[in-house]
């Protein structure tokens, strides 16, 4: 049971992160699951209801005493990092307003786990995937649909939400598109010759209409596009292909980056074309080192520059 000054000030704080992070609604739903469940682990270990005053008094052995718990209950290293990371930010932002010490919380460190780097697939392989996914379907429109959305995340490095989420407001694609990415952040992405005659061709002989509001990517009953449809026919065809299980949709994204870079691409520009907010993401997807990190570094910084 959580107080209702606990649950006022956990929708209160998951607002502030809507309007100004501009999270998402899954982003969002996962906060409010790892915060209520760390307000709910407090009120049953002190055996009270825990209004503002008892979470501001929270100590270092309470916050021992949490992850102990949530270990115990199969979670990894990853998600409780995770879950700590939003607890965290959650206590910043109510020891602002009620004006208290956080330490106790803000202190505790997060456990250490291996991040796993993205596997990008081979350019060959890239482009066998392409080519074998239009063999997946004995339905000519649902082959070229799998196929332009494939192309579009390995031509484009689109995300499959943001591929799946273009309408008819976005066609006739030309040589860049419109892409609002996470945290509602607008980017221009150069469009590829083969990607876009890969869409052309899909609306072209899709069965139903596409309007400027609908979605360009229909499922098989006209509805918009589930991706893990795509999910699958990418793992069908991985299968028949004799690719490891890291090639997923998400793997062509990371294989545009990569081999983008490796042809020459400024990590820079690379990290605006996916719409990342950290150059260190950018580099977890590449696989780049640290010392050609600190190269764009020193090449984009005034000082640096000097």
């Amino acid at each position: 049971m959580i107080s209702p000054a606990a649950r006022d000030s956990l929708q209160g704080w998951l607002a502030s992160q809507k309007a100004l992070k501009g999270a998402s609604d899954n982003t969002l739903d996962a906060y409010s699951r790892d915060v209520a469940g760390f307000l709910a682990f407090m009120t049953e270990h002190h055996g009270q209801t825990q209004g503002l005053g008892a979470l501001a008094k929270i100590s270092t052995a309470d916050m021992r005493s949490w992850m102990a718990f949530t270990r115990g209950h199969d979670v990894g290293s990853r998600s409780l990092a995770r879950k700590l990371s939003a607890v965290k930010s959650f206590y910043r932002w109510l020891s602002e307003r009620e004006g208290f010490e956080p330490t106790a919380v803000l202190a505790t460190r997060s456990p250490k786990f291996q991040r796993k780097l993205p596997r990008p697939l081979s350019p060959e392989a890239a482009s066998d995937m392409i080519d074998t996914l239009e063999v997946q379907s004995l339905t000519p429109w649902i082959s070229a649909r799998d196929q332009a959305v494939v192309t579009l995340l390995y031509g484009c490095g689109l995300r499959i939400s943001e591929a799946l989420g273009l309408t008819g407001a976005d066609l006739p694609i030309g040589s860049t598109l419109r892409i609002i990415g996470k945290g509602n952040k607008e980017r221009m992405v150069p469009v590829i010759a083969p990607a876009r005659d890969a869409v052309e061709r899909y609306v072209a002989i899709c069965p139903y209409e596409i309007t400027p509001q609908s979605p360009v990517f229909r499922g098989a009953r006209g509805g918009k596009l589930n991706p893990r449809v795509i999910q699958k026919v990418v793992e069908k065809t991985r299968m028949q292909l004799g690719l490891p299980a890291t090639a997923t949709p998400h793997a062509m994204r990371h294989s545009f980056a990569t081999h983008l870079l490796n042809a020459g691409g400024d990590l820079r520009a690379i990290q605006e074309l996916l719409g990342h907010a950290s150059l260190s993401t950018t580099q977890a997807y590449t696989g780049v080192d640290t010392a050609r990190l600190l190269e764009v570094y020193a090449r984009a910084h005034p000082q640096g520059r000097g």
